[in-house]
């Protein structure tokens, strides 16, 4: 089930009033219902997946909770080893049997795994992060395993998170379904005007900016310089407006329910480096990797070489976990070559600006140049997120490339050829502005309370 749809505005309201209304002791069972309902509208069959991945975790957390020594490896490996096969299998099989064709293919050898067609499991990526995080959590002693196969169940599956987080960590989310959580006015009016935000940047720019950045992407032959531009540019609003949107009205729609979920997105697009922006975008994932793949490979305790290693690990893994494709470990690539680049810079800037006399000036030079270049590398990175192949992503890179040294030249090409922009595309560019205006707004202030 989609939050933007007219099943979900028929859904919702119906949980919450069953949710007030019955006893303190059924309310899990209700939300465990829910969610598995909420899960089913997609593919019903799919929902055996999740009790695949629920069961592993709940009785690997038990398993290791009461083994000492090896055993407790052993465990959480089957663990590890179970979710990845099946993220592996319904996510890359394609992925990785192409590769194995082409690379076969060179020495002239035919490729012995069958070709399968398989729809991947809506949320697949998300509850499988969220089960491994509560079993490595387990492992390292930092939360009790759950015996309650219900509540863990919901842990897993709480539809406000279930398609596409936050992914949340069992300490926050498993102790609060055990709070009773009374109706509050304000709680849930705070909820609501949240759950609206989310709308506002789903359907009127993500799914408006979506109509022309669908009709230059699909045809980028086609398309004329200007209006590769300024699809990038939509793109890179898109992506944020669809995935902070969808993040909100998770947020919002749990906070209804008396729960808190993690804040997500913090304006990433005003960041002044890639470690900033990091830090503000898709924050449940980039802490997670930072806690489960980043420091148990040693972090930033080694020597540079290795944390180049590190840094560069954590992203194309990240790469991988947003698609199979190649494109995807380009912009994993992108980012974490950057990161690394600006990691480097930032140090000599950092010790140029102390040692100079004027510091203050230096200092917001540096982070208007940062900002500058950050939004940079994120908006054109957002080619290859975006191209069906990595030759077209190629192809799009050097055509925006060239064309923005041209305008540096000559900024009257800007307003050549740029008729033609749909009439969705102005509406999502004007909202664009107001989100922009809000959330310089937000950098200080609670719109939510203002609006109070």
């Amino acid at each position: 089930m989609l939050f933007n749809s007219f099943h979900f505005a028929v859904f919702f309201p119906i949980i919450v009033l069953l949710y007030f209304t019955l006893p303190y002791r059924f309310r899990w069972l209700l939300l465990l219902v829910g969610s598995c309902y909420f899960y089913m509208v997609f593919v019903p069959a799919y929902i055996f997946i999740v009790l695949f991945t629920i069961f592993v975790g709940y009785f690997s957390g038990i398993a290791i909770q009461n083994s000492v020594g090896r055993r407790r490896k052993f465990f959480l490996v089957i663990n590890i080893v179970a979710n990845i096969f099946v993220l592996c299998f319904f996510k890359y099989y394609g992925f990785i049997n192409d590769t194995i064709t082409c690379f076969m293919g060179l020495f002239s050898v035919e490729n012995p795994l069958p070709g399968l067609s398989i729809t991947l499991p809506i949320g697949l990526s998300f509850y499988t992060f969220q089960s491994l995080s509560y079993t490595i959590d387990v492992y390292r002693g930092r939360q009790p395993a759950e015996r309650h196969l219900g509540l863990f169940a919901l842990y897993i599956m709480f539809f406000p998170q279930l398609v596409a987080g936050p992914i949340e960590r069992s300490q926050n989310l498993l102790v609060q379904f055990r709070e009773k959580h009374d109706f509050n006015y304000k709680r849930v009016t705070d909820g609501l005007k949240l759950m609206g935000w989310g709308f506002f940047k789903k359907l009127v720019i993500a799914d408006n900016l979506a109509v022309m950045v669908n009709a230059v992407y699909n045809d980028v032959g086609a398309a004329t310089d200007t209006a590769l531009i300024i699809a990038t540019i939509g793109f890179a609003y898109q992506i944020y407006c669809d995935f902070s949107g969808y993040s909100d009205i998770a947020i919002g729609a749990a906070q209804i329910l008396g729960v808190r979920l993690m804040k997500n997105f913090a304006q990433p697009y005003f960041s002044s480096s890639l470690d900033e922006f990091w830090k503000r975008w898709h924050i449940s994932l980039s802490t997670w990797f930072r806690d489960y793949l980043y420091f148990p490979l040693g972090g930033n305790r080694v020597s540079f070489l290795k944390w180049v290693r590190n840094i560069l690990i954590v992203f194309l893994v990240s790469g991988l976990w947003h698609g199979a494709n190649w494109t995807f470990l380009i912009w994993g690539a992108i980012h974490g070559i950057s990161f690394i680049l600006f990691a480097v810079t930032d140090k000599v800037l950092d010790s140029f600006i102390k040692s100079g006399t004027n510091g203050v000036q230096f200092a917001f030079l540096h982070k208007i140049i940062g900002t500058f270049f950050t939004v940079m590398v994120v908006f054109f990175s957002w080619i290859f997120f975006r191209a069906q192949t990595v030759e077209e992503g190629w192809y799009i890179f050097l055509r925006c490339t060239k064309f923005i040294i041209l305008m540096i030249r000559d900024p009257v090409v800007l307003l050549r050829n740029i008729g033609g922009i749909p009439r969705q595309a102005i509406v999502a560019f004007l909202a664009v502005l107001v989100l922009e205006i809000v959330e310089i707004f937000q950098r200080k202030i609670s719109i939510r309370e203002w609006l109070s």
